[in-house]
């Protein structure tokens, strides 16, 4: 069956997306947890919206984001990050993919390119931000081929077991 990218109510699937995230990304119950409140909490924000790839009726990735706020937890913490690259203006005015995650049953067919250009081709801004783990992965190598440059490296989130790179890019996304 084909994939098919659409809009996702996520706080109605936020379960079954954050399964396909447990196994993506390899999060115990415990953190699942956590993040089920902080996707809940997320999806109240103004301009927060939600794709989602479906396979018939299960869901195989998803992606969510927002405009981003300088106030927001996220931004705090990879503000000084970016003031010392001289990149601290890319959290204005930017969107911020919060999360983007495919099951590994169904990467290496577009999903992930398709819901994030999806999600960014509606936002208003002008421009892009996320954070990815600080290392050559798929998921690095897939936002570079869309135009993302890495805006500050080595960024450490709290309890986060391993660093971060901050990237942006300019609005629409660069097509493959």
């Amino acid at each position: 069956m084909d994939l098919v990218i659409g809009p996702l109510d996520l706080p109605a699937r936020v379960d079954e997306a954050l399964a396909v995230q447990a196994v993506a990304f390899g999060l115990g119950p415990d953190e699942v947890a956590v993040r089920r409140q902080i996707v809940l909490r997320h999806m109240v924000n103004p301009g927060a919206r939600a794709y989602g790839a479906t396979v018939g009726d299960r869901l195989a990735g998803f992606v969510y984001g927002m405009p981003n706020d300088r106030a927001h937890w996220w931004s705090t913490v990879v503000e000084p990050y970016l003031r010392a690259n001289g990149n601290d203006a890319w959290l204005d005015d930017s969107f911020v993919i919060t999360e983007l995650h495919v099951h590994p049953a169904y990467q290496n067919r577009g999903a992930g390119r398709a819901l994030i250009t999806t999600i960014t081709d509606t936002a208003a801004q002008p421009r892009s931000i996320l954070s990815a783990i600080d290392i050559d992965s798929p998921a690095r190598a897939l936002y570079h081929s869309l135009g993302y440059q890495d805006l500050a490296r080595r960024v450490l989130f709290p309890s986060a077991p391993r660093p971060y790179a901050v990237m942006g890019a300019p609005l629409p996304l660069r097509r493959a």
